[in-house]
């Protein structure tokens, strides 16, 4: 009974912080002001790259904490869900589910080798959240400049906390612009 209730607590501590990441993706300015396009697409990148952030927190000694994994599945649940409300197909889900896996792996890993060379970061960043287009030029230094904020921010905070939900990500607003 007890254990239980435990777990039915940690579920829902999950639920709300994967519910922290995803608002922190969906905030205006990250597709006002970092010209990030707000589509299916363009979403998915922003959360992929805020939850291989905390997950990267949540990982000590290469070992990924048990709250970062029950995380990590929260994110896939809900992809499943959003392409079955998207109308994808039972049978194609699978398969949809597989490519957006690897899109999770390619995406994090390449973000997390650029968090100490700034400029594979960049490229990370102008060729899967901004496709490569004519804005990134002008845009991915900044969103590179708000992960460095974000990863120094995740870093000050008590792992446990985390996990407990209390997370705090940096305010992108409050990223300046790069000068040329």
């Amino acid at each position: 009974m007890i254990f239980s209730l435990f777990r039915r607590n940690q579920a829902g501590t999950i639920s709300t912080l994967y519910g922290m990441i995803v608002a922190q993706a969906r905030l205006p300015v990250f597709y006002r002001d970092y010209a990030v396009a707000d589509t299916v697409n363009g979403r998915f990148d922003l959360i992929v790259l805020h939850l291989a952030l905390v997950l990267d927190r949540l990982t000590e000694n290469g070992v990924l904490d048990p709250a970062g994994q029950a995380l990590f599945d929260r994110f896939c649940q809900d992809m499943d869900d959003n392409l079955r409300e998207m109308g994808i197909s039972d049978l194609k889900v699978p398969k949809e589910m597989k490519r957006m896996g690897q899109a999770f792996y390619g995406r994090s890993k390449a973000y997390l080798d650029g968090l100490d060379d700034r400029r594979a970061l960049v490229a990370a960043l102008t060729r899967n959240i901004y496709g490569g287009a004519p804005s990134a030029a002008d845009n991915a230094p900044r969103l590179a400049d708000y992960i460095a904020r974000a990863v120094g921010d995740l870093k000050a905070q008590d792992a446990a906390a985390i996990i407990a939900g209390r997370l705090t990500f940096p305010d992108p607003a409050a990223v300046p612009v790069p000068i040329a």
